[in-house]
């Protein structure tokens, strides 16, 4: 091959064509979706918290990014319901704050042992899920939601009373005690080395091995016939049942699947805390995660994880802005900013599902399927330039 035939197609694949056709073969392989997962979590907690000026900018700390893993982990589970199944749940709440009660119970009466509250808290909000789900499911549409959220109500109102001897009442679920985590590792303590300077504390590595154990879990699921079935429902249900689907069967172990990511993350968050909030149980944890799984793109793998970040950012961060200022003047906009972070969260959730019903992911495709337009562009443009003239002119 001539030098000259050589060239076009090399500058073909610094330019573009080949080389988005090369990534867009490449990205939706199980295998680049969690490597990449795993590389995302390993850098998160140190450009979130300890860049240099990125963090300053940012003002992150740790135990923020190890709570936004907890929350995607529920959210991605809540989007297997909500946005591949088509299922509206309000009673989520029931799930996560079940399996955190549950967990903080086992650590104080049985064993400490974070795999052991993880394991203790998800198989509780397994059974709870398969009860409520076997009842729920038994209506449809706003039906549906109104149950769920009437049994995880009648949950709360139980902790908060009837089983108070359990729950510590309205005071929440004290003195949980974590251990080391294989009789070795206190989870509080920081990672040595390099990894100290990624991860910061083997909590986060703790938590960040499940959030990526459960994205690998999700996108196995998703893609598998499995997954196909849970779109069919959600896309029209009567079809599915027609073609010979058992339509509530598959609802069901939605319905399940759900409340067993919802129990992963609600033993997470007890370990994370060492506390069980009452709160945790009421209606309003069922409505956030509604919001952040709407606000980042149902029906998308990581847009709910998206809108965990940028919900929890605003709660956690913004919120804590004492006054707004226009940059280098000090010049006071807006006193009292972070007072008003309700209505600043409300307002960006209105602009995106109005803009932008998909969400925040679709913000981002539509960045993406623009970058690889302009690419094949170029690349076409390359091409017949080389083509036509053979030295470029």
């Amino acid at each position: 091959m001539s030098e000259k035939d050589a060239n076009p197609s090399a500058k073909d694949a610094l330019v573009g064509g080949s080389l988005f056709g090369r990534w867009e073969k490449l990205r939706g392989r199980e295998g680049t979706v969690v490597g990449i997962t795993a590389i995302l979590v390993a850098v998160f907690p140190y450009i979130f918290a300890r860049a240099p000026v990125v963090s300053g900018v940012l003002q992150g700390y740790q135990s923020l990014a190890t709570l936004i893993l907890i929350w995607g982990i529920f959210a991605i589970g809540f989007d297997l319901l909500l946005g591949y199944t088509g299922l509206l749940s309000f009673g989520h709440a029931a799930f996560w704050g079940g399996a955190a009660y549950a967990a903080g119970i086992v650590a104080k009466n049985v064993s400490g042992d974070p795999i052991v509250m993880v394991v203790s808290g998800t198989l509780f909000a397994v059974l709870l899920a398969w009860v409520l789900g076997f009842l729920s499911l038994r209506r449809s549409g706003i039906y549906f939601s109104i149950l769920t959220l009437a049994f995880a109500q009648m949950f709360y109102y139980m902790a908060a009373s009837p089983l108070a001897f359990l729950t510590n009442g309205e005071n929440g679920l004290t003195g949980v005690e974590v251990g080391s985590f294989l009789g070795v590792i206190h989870l509080e303590a920081d990672i040595p080395s390099v990894g100290g300077m990624l991860l910061g504390t083997w909590l986060y590595a703790f938590v960040g091995a499940f959030f990526v154990g459960a994205v690998a879990v999700a996108y196995r699921i998703l893609n598998s016939p499995y997954g196909m079935v849970f779109r069919a429902i959600r896309e029209n249900e009567q079809r599915a049942e027609f073609v010979g689907f058992n339509v509530w069967r598959y609802k069901l172990m939605a319905f399940i699947i759900s409340g067993a990511f919802a129990g992963i993350a609600g033993s997470l968050f007890t370990i994370h805390g060492a506390y069980v909030p009452l709160q945790s149980l009421f209606w309003t944890e069922s409505g956030d995660i509604v919001v952040m799984t709407v606000l980042g793109g149902a029906g998308s793998m990581f847009g709910p994880v998206l809108g965990v970040g940028l919900y929890l950012y605003i709660e956690n961060i913004v919120s804590t802005i004492q006054a707004l200022t226009i940059p280098f003047t000090g010049i006071v906009l807006v006193r009292d900013f972070g007072f008003y972070w309700h209505l600043l969260l409300g307002l960006v959730f209105v602009v995106v599902v109005w803009v932008v019903p998909d969400g925040l992911w679709g913000i981002l495709t539509r960045l993406r399927e623009l970058a690889v337009d302009l690419g094949s562009r170029a690349a076409n443009r390359v091409r017949s330039r080389f083509g036509n003239g053979g030295d470029g002119r």
